[in-house]
């Protein structure tokens, strides 16, 4: 996916949920979907989102076809990324507590969570993390802090 996505609006982003939720469509189809637009509104809308760069085109038949580019995770990773980067200046438990608390996540995703978290504290102790060095000594200092 581009870094330099542009941002979505609300009714982008409808459209691009319709066609995550129902596969890749003509205009008429989503606009099935989206029964309180006028069907001019949606066509606009799949235009402007593949100038965007979130969805293409294909023009091969007679209707065109759109599909979306970018995945559902990927928008999403994406948009934690600058909100991380706009408020949390690489600080991310605080980002990842507030979805936790906010948004209780079900037992297979505390699941993934959990291995996730097993994972990068191995990776930490062996070395191999990847991490950047704001992140290591973060981690020290709330042990140290905690000890005391």
């Amino acid at each position: 996916m581009r870094k330099d996505l542009p941002p979505l609006s609300e009714t982008e982003r409808e459209v691009l949920k319709t066609l995550w939720e129902h596969g890749p469509g003509t205009v008429r189809e989503v606009n099935e979907k989206l029964p309180q637009w006028a069907y001019t509104t949606v066509q606009t809308l799949l235009t402007r989102l593949q100038r965007k760069g979130y969805v293409a085109c294909d023009r091969s038949g007679f209707a065109h076809v759109f599909r979306p580019l970018v995945t559902r995770d990927k928008l999403v990773r994406h948009r934690l990324r600058d909100l991380v980067a706009e408020f949390a200046q690489e600080m991310t438990a605080p980002l990842v507590l507030a979805m936790v608390e906010q948004q209780r996540p079900s037992p297979e995703e505390i699941q993934r969570l959990r291995q996730l978290l097993d994972r990068l504290e191995a990776e930490y102790e062996s070395g191999k993390s990847g991490m950047s060095s704001p992140t290591k000594p973060r981690k020290q200092e709330r042990s140290d802090s905690s000890s005391s």
